[in-house]
């Protein structure tokens, strides 16, 4: 696409954060450089972008399981091993030519084996001068610590990164890192206060017109310091995270706007996400500071209720009567007390077929979606082979 438009050489290539759809294309663009003949490009981000990789390159086993789970698996250029492609220079102070450690281990790789590291690297902000364009880059915290997004004041234009996404903040994955919700809104105040005419988003469609923009900036804004304020105003008070977690919520009608809907995240998980960042992983269960192994507990829970078969047989009910989250827990521990029953994972994976539909949220829908295709493989072996 780019060739498409220009076939100039590339002199600059921002990473705005360093998860995979923002990194992983370096390879080509560099390749396609020395296709042509141009000089190698510098590679820019955050300082936190290298800790990043090296984390990825670290948990490199776990990425790949946990996106092929949210996403339904990886594109085929994810089959080298795991690990990075050299810096093809060094600057800022960055060793030349790391590469993946072994811990990485042989298999698929969740960052492609091209992708570039940074080659120059900065801690709050920096300019960059492209052209004759002046870049202004700012470091905040939102989805990644390690986020950058870039003033440009001749033309008025905001480049937001993932900041801004045109779905519901990204700031409560539940299988990721730390997401950090207050200091994202935070983040956008300070891009409104610029008062931008242009905002370039990574995902999603450009905005144009001041007004326009301060309402996408400010509501979003206000979304996440609402959840954030009504968290800790609860843990202040003592209550145990199940408690929050029924308690907050954000308006019906502000989900409802096509830049905040709660197609990928959802505002459940972020409460999550304050929690652990303000409180810790303890739920404030006594039972689950230090608990029995789940499959004990299961088969000790199923053997008082009479059997896998009596749980299965309610959790079908509670699911035509569509109490979905009952008919989970129930299933659970039939399956955890009964792991090797055909007609049980049958059950399960019925469950979670019926709780994926009702879902809206890509994070949802992914853990749904492998929990039900676990079971209709145990319950029949060959189905998913034939699926």
């Amino acid at each position: 696409s780019l060739r498409g438009w220009s076939a100039d050489r590339v002199s600059t290539l921002l990473y705005t954060h360093g998860h995979v759809d923002h990194v992983g294309g370096s390879g080509a663009l560099a390749a396609d450089a020395a296709e042509r003949g141009h000089a190698p490009f510098e590679v820019v981000g955050h300082d936190n972008v290298v800790p990043r990789l090296e984390r990825y390159e670290a948990t490199n086993g776990y990425n790949v399981i946990i996106n092929q789970r949210q996403f339904g698996g990886l594109p085929p250029n994810h089959s080298a091993r795991g690990g990075l492609a050299p810096n093809h220079s060094a600057r800022g102070g960055l060793p030349q030519g790391r590469r993946g450690a072994s811990i990485s281990g042989p298999g698929p790789s969740f960052i492609p084996a091209d992708a570039l590291w940074p080659t120059r690297t900065y801690a709050t902000q920096d300019t960059l001068s492209v052209g004759g364009l002046e870049l202004e880059l700012r470091h905040d915290k939102g989805e990644t610590d390690d986020h950058t997004w870039a003033w440009v004041p001749s033309l008025r234009a905001i480049c937001v990164g993932d900041l801004v996404a045109w779905v519901f903040p990204n700031a409560g994955n539940p299988q990721k890192v730390q997401r950090y919700p207050l200091e994202w809104a935070k983040a956008l105040r300070r891009m409104d206060a610029l008062e931008p005419e242009l905002m370039l988003p990574a995902h999603g469609l450009p905005v144009r017109g001041r007004e326009r923009i301060a309402t996408v900036l400010l509501t979003l804004a206000e979304a996440l310091e609402l959840l954030v304020s009504q968290t800790i105003d609860l843990m202040n008070e003592g209550a145990s995270l199940d408690q929050v977690l029924q308690s907050v919520s954000l308006p019906t009608e502000w989900l409802e706007r096509p830049w905040m809907r709660p197609v990928y995240d959802e505002p459940e998980f972020v409460v999550r996400n304050v929690w652990r960042m303000y409180g810790g992983w303890w739920d404030l269960d006594p039972a689950y500071l230090k608990p029995s192994p789940k499959a004990d507990l299961a088969a000790e829970l199923v053997r008082l209720g009479g059997g896998g078969k009596v749980f299965a047989t309610r959790a079908q009910e509670l699911l035509e009567a569509g109490d979905l989250k009952m008919a989970c827990h129930l299933i659970e521990l039939a399956v955890g007390a009964e792991p090797a029953s055909p007609s049980l994972h049958a059950v399960r994976a019925e469950i979670y077929e019926a709780r994926r539909a009702a879902e809206q949220s890509l994070m949802s829908v992914g853990i749904f979606t492998a929990a039900a295709t676990e079971s209709r493989q145990l319950a029949d072996p060959t189905d998913g082979e034939e699926r």
